[in-house]
């Protein structure tokens, strides 16, 4: 987005009216403000986006609170706001992507690396804490709705499909409430999604080794060896952790790399380290998967700064795919320090 959003605040909104309505409106709409921040970074593939996008929603909200004639929930209202104020948003802005979504062929392990700066590069979500399971931000932000191979994937439709299919896939919202909130008709809320299932099955296929929860031992295993294998800068024991397919891919380079061996190849000529105790790790999850964020020794001062966010997809059979973000800001947005 070009513009950034002004920042809204509910101690300063309350302050400017004191009517007992708004108040409990404000009070009321606030607790759905994790899940919206989900659904805006479904939609736009961003969480710089998705943030601002919450603060015009709340701030949409507010404006109108007059006119809420209180004839659907409150969340439902704000889902309807936050919907249409990310299709506006989305209006003619180029789609956030990883470089496997590019369209081009794998890369060479030991070729050079290039940047793309035209392109505008899908990132990742921090999870929210889990303490209420039965918190409706929790079942509306289930991991499967926010991993990273399913935002990718929504990329790619057109956001009017793209609003449609998450309104009904995702928040299970009937074919009529989607009607109204996108302001079409129920048949061509079910056309939209019928074009836009059958477009994501072409892009992303299912895979056959289901995800691992980040909290289970067997990703917890794989993390430990995975962060293992590169404190240790032993490249090659990262062959026997990656599935025969899995790949790994670093916006804002543009390459990706497919097969252990390119991946083992890419570790050991592209990375800056180059010995035992150059990397040092933090573990933190996104997108419902496990994260190793890499701190890499600076050799003139000594100190580990803050480097790059691998995401990684786990399945029983070992990781399938990890996304390297090296961003200037990821690392104080996902709350880690920027040395250790």
């Amino acid at each position: 987005m070009s513009q950034p959003v002004r920042k809204l605040h509910f101690v300063t909104v309350t302050a400017l009216d004191d009517s007992s309505a708004e108040d409990a409106f404000l009070a009321d709409a606030q607790r759905y403000r994790r899940e919206l921040l989900a659904h805006c970074y479904r939609m736009t593939g961003s969480l710089h986006d998705a943030e601002d996008l919450v603060q015009e929603t709340y701030l949409r909200a507010w404006k109108s609170f007059k006119g809420f004639q209180g004839k659907s929930s409150v969340r439902t209202w704000l889902y309807r706001i936050a919907t249409n104020t990310c299709l506006t948003a989305l209006d003619g802005n180029k789609r956030r992507a990883l470089p496997s979504g590019l369209g081009q062929p794998a890369s060479d392990p030991a070729g050079e690396l290039f940047v793309r700066p035209e392109v505008t590069w899908l990132e990742p979500l921090p999870d929210a804490p889990r303490e209420d399971p039965s918190d409706p931000s929790v079942i509306a932000e289930s991991r499967e709705s926010v991993r990273l191979a399913f935002i990718a994937a929504l990329q790619h439709l057109p956001p009017r499909q793209r609003a449609v299919l998450v309104l009904r896939e995702v928040l299970q919202w009937k074919a009529a409430e989607v009607g109204e909130a996108v302001g079409t008709s129920t048949a061509a809320v079910n056309s939209l999604l019928q074009r836009a299932r059958a477009q994501l099955d072409e892009i992303s296929p299912s895979r056959d080794d289901e995800p691992v929860p980040p909290e289970s031992p067997e990703a917890a295993e794989l993390l430990d060896k995975y962060i293992a294998a590169f404190e240790d800068y032993d490249m090659d024991r990262l062959v026997e952790l990656f599935t025969d397919d899995a790949v790994w891919e670093m916006p804002p380079f543009d390459g990706w790399y497919q097969g252990p061996a390119n991946i083992v190849t890419l570790s050991k000529v592209q990375c800056p380290a180059e010995k035992a105790g150059d990397m040092r790790f933090l573990r933190t999850t996104a997108n419902g998967q496990p994260v190793a964020a890499l701190y890499m020794r600076n050799p003139e001062t000594g100190v580990h700064e803050a480097f790059q966010l691998h995401v990684l997809d786990a399945g029983k059979a070992g990781i399938t795919h990890v996304v390297a973000f090296k961003e200037n800001d990821l690392f104080a947005r996902f709350g880690l320090p920027d040395t250790l």
